[in-house]
């Protein structure tokens, strides 16, 4: 982060901390996803981020959070998860062929 108040910058470090170590919300979903490319410290200053232009949002159109979900990042390309998981198996050492799952089960 560069300019900016060091106060809310503060207060927008600890709400996003708080944020990513809840289990099932969009922002731990955003936090884990980053964190995992671009380090901890950027992902909580990234989520940090989030809440603020959701803020902004919410309060500019006078709208209610609508919260995505903890696996909206799986739902949103779920071709490219299954092609990620499929070659992470694979460089495990296993052979991996898909198969639709039964509904009924």
């Amino acid at each position: 982060m560069r300019k900016g108040s060091s106060w809310l910058r503060g207060a927008l470090i600890e709400a996003a901390q708080a944020a990513a170590r809840s289990k099932t919300t969009y922002l731990a979903a955003q936090y884990r996803r980053l964190a995992t490319r671009r380090g901890r410290k950027r992902a909580i200053a990234a989520v940090g981020h989030t809440i603020l232009v959701v803020v902004y949002q919410l309060l500019r159109h006078e709208t209610i959070y609508q919260e995505l979900g903890g696996n909206y990042f799986d739902e949103r390309d779920q071709q490219r998860v299954e092609r990620r998981l499929v070659k992470r198996l694979e460089r495990l050492g296993y052979q991996v062929s898909l198969a639709p799952a039964d509904p009924a089960a």
